[in-house]
């Protein structure tokens, strides 16, 4: 089976990994330049395993370009594989694989729908969640579903915990799909438009901490918006302090303070009331001038 395989993310690497290992390696490969690579937080240059197994590359900024489609039908793919592209294929794209276009969503669609899937899932405390791959159509990741694994969500999951699982999920199902190809046994299971659900694109600027909020709510942001993507972060004065990891401190009435205030240092980072009385311990940080963490100040937006 000839496949074109379009992506340019960590997870776009590990589903071409999979797909060569299992003697499927594309016939194309569709890429980011990589000076375009700012376009995604998670970026890889999936050229380099590509080359390796003599995959044909195509870089383009444009998924819908002339010459990005032309470069298609000369390979005249069996099947498209996008994986990994912020991009909305139009229909002379997704018509020229001969089974059709198949896109991957790290949602249980029809719900969660749209961008930043994987924060939203852990700001929205879902407690399920699943790795989908479907039919693009017309539509923003409406298409009939090929597969679909669902799966929990930890109590404590972070952005870098949930994009592996679907990773893992991703390379097994795309190696799945290809075997129903080969047979002729790819469903289409139509989405029920009536339970989707629609998440909005978020910026770096959205990891910035409001410490008005609870002690849980400002742990969950940092879980949800670290590694692979921009972050959780807070200012003193003019230094921009990116907060890794933190937890909810017990006992934390003993500090009685200002909303936001450094309360005190511990042995492993330093306390900051939160809104509703609550603490946080942050434990990993980093400070854009690699001072120490300030003590008994407020921090909030840039002054």
């Amino acid at each position: 089976m000839r496949i074109a395989l379009v992506g340019a993310v960590e997870a776009s690497n590990i589903a071409l990994k999979a797909l060569i290992e299992a003697g499927h390696a594309p016939t194309l490969v569709v890429t980011l330049p990589e000076d375009a690579s700012a376009r995604h937080s998670d970026f890889v240059d999936v050229g380099e395993q590509a080359r390796a197994a003599e995959s044909l590359i195509h870089y383009t900024t444009d998924i819908n370009a002339p010459d990005t489609i032309e470069a298609l039908k000369l390979t005249c793919p069996d099947l498209t594989l996008v994986l990994g592209w912020s991009q909305v294929c139009h229909k002379p794209f997704r018509d020229i694989a001969r089974h059709g276009t198949v896109g991957f969503h790290p949602a249980a669609l029809p719900r969660f729908r749209g961008r930043a899937v994987i924060p939203w899932t852990i700001l929205r405390s879902e407690r399920v969640t699943g790795s989908t791959l479907f039919w693009l159509d017309d539509g923003v990741d409406s298409g009939p579903i090929l597969i679909q694994r669902l799966f929990p969500v930890s109590a404590d999951e972070t952005a870098r915990s949930l994009y592996d699982k679907h990773a893992l999920n991703l390379a097994a199902m795309v190696v799945e799909a290809v075997a129903l190809f080969e047979t002729g046994r790819a469903p289409r299971i139509m989405q029920d438009d009536r339970q989707a659900s629609y998440c909005a694109k978020r910026t770096p600027e959205d990891g910035l901490i409001d410490w008005n909020a609870s002690a849980e709510a400002v742990q969950r942001l940092i879980r949800a918006v670290g590694d692979p993507y921009p972050g959780a972060y807070t200012w003193y004065r003019d230094d921009k302090i990116h907060i890794y990891h933190a937890r909810r401190l017990e006992n934390s009435d003993r500090f009685v303070g200002l909303v936001g205030q450094v309360q005190a240092h511990t042995e492993r980072a330093f306390i900051v009331l939160c809104g509703g009385n609550d603490c946080v311990e942050v434990l990993e940080w980093a400070s854009s001038s690699g001072k120490r963490p300030p003590v008994h100040c407020k921090l909030g937006s840039m002054q």
